[in-house]
This record gives structure tokens, C-alpha cells and sequence, in this order.
């Protein structure tokens, strides 16, 4: 089995340019291939295990970044698909994001805080359909500091490869405000009704 690059279908996005989509997709693109070519290579060693731990180990810590980022940039994108469209105060995550931050704007407002984090990485929401709760986290590197197990709601890639071309590290408000006014709020909408349905 080998993955391959999705491709998105994205109407034109506000305020974030044709060249920096196909300078992130690009990207992306790498962590794609590099999930296969990390999958080989522990392939061609695992006949030899001792002879090949040490290889092996490395490898095997390194999947967890290519295949975490291929991944993390896939809720991303997606987030982009169709067009626009505002939150629905009528659906379950507003009530959700009510009960936790005090509005469903609340919960845009909260993002936009932790996005701001000092550094790069991601900006997550999640929700623990034990604690019946959403959490909002900012995780350094894709695959180190994600919340055991707790389905994705929105993604938000505050790497600088994310806005660069567009805006300056000074100007990270700005690639928040184009990140907003492009999100089709069903996807994050859509992925709370199925984390409530599997829990």
C-alpha cells in the first residue's frame, strides 16, 4: 500500500494567493513521499532486525513526522474545500464550543489566541468524547504533543511555510484573519458530528 498526494478543490481563496497554496502543497506533497520512503526503508532493513536496529529505531521515530505532517496538512486543506461559509449557531459544535468558551465565537476567539502562541506549529482543536469537552492545543511539531487518541476538529498550520509568501512573521494576524475568512465551517461542523457518533 502507498499513499498518494490528495488533491483539494478549492474555490480562490481570500487574501492567501495561488502561490502560496501551490508553495504549501508542495510541501505537503514531500510528506507524502517521504511516509512511502520511510515505509520502504524499514521494509528493506526488517529482514535483518538486529543487525539493522539502530537504522530501524531512527526510522521508525521518523514516521511519526513524515506521516503526522502528510496527515496534519490533509484536515488542513480540507478546511478550504467548497467555499466559505459562517459557523451555524444551530449545530451541535456551537453548543459544544458555548458550554466551553461561552460562544461559538468564543471558540474562533480562542483559536486565534493559542494560533498566536510565540514559535510555529499548529494551532488544534480537538474533542475528548470521554470528557465530553473540546480542547484547543498548540503542538510545536506535528507528531510530538497531538492528545492521545482525541479526534481532529480543526486544524490550523502556524509553520511559517504556511503564510510566508503572502505575510511577514509580523503579520501572522493577518494569515489569521485569511485562514478565517476562507474556512467552510461544515468541515469542522462535520468532523464534531462523526467524533460524537463514534464515541
Amino acid at each position: 500500500m502507498e499513499y498518494t498526494a490528495r488533491t483539494f478543490n478549492f474555490a480562490t481563496l481570500a487574501d492567501l494567493s495561488k502561490k502560496q497554496l501551490d508553495v504549501h502543497l508542495e510541501l505537503y506533497a514531500g510528506y507524502v513521499k517521504h511516509t512511502n520512503l520511510v515505509r520502504e526503508k524499514i521494509a528493506g532493513l526488517a529482514d535483518d532486525p538486529e543487525a539493522n536496529a539502530l537504522a530501524l529505531a531512527e526510522l521508525r521515530r521518523h514516521f511519526a513526522f513524515e506521516f503526522d505532517g502528510m496527515r496534519m496538512h490533509e484536515y488542513y486543506f480540507e478546511q478550504f474545500e467548497g467555499s466559505a461559509t459562517p459557523q451555524s449557531e444551530m449545530s451541535a459544535l456551537a453548543e459544544a464550543a458555548e458550554e466551553k468558551y461561552g460562544s461559538y465565537e468564543g471558540l474562533e476567539t480562542h483559536v486565534r489566541e493559542v494560533a498566536s502562541t510565540r514559535g510555529i506549529g499548529w494551532a488544534v482543536v480537538y474533542y475528548d468524547p470521554i470528557g465530553k469537552t473540546l480542547h484547543t492545543v498548540f503542538t510545536t511539531s506535528h507528531e510530538l504533543g497531538q492528545l492521545a487518541g482525541l479526534p481532529i476538529i480543526l486544524a490550523l498550520d502556524m509553520w511559517e511555510h504556511a503564510y510566508m509568501v503572502d505575510y511577514a512573521p509580523s503579520e501572522k494576524s493577518h494569515y489569521l484573519d485569511a485562514f478565517f475568512k476562507n474556512l467552510n465551517w461544515s468541515v469542522p461542523e462535520g468532523r464534531f458530528l462523526a467524533a460524537q457518533r463514534n464515541a
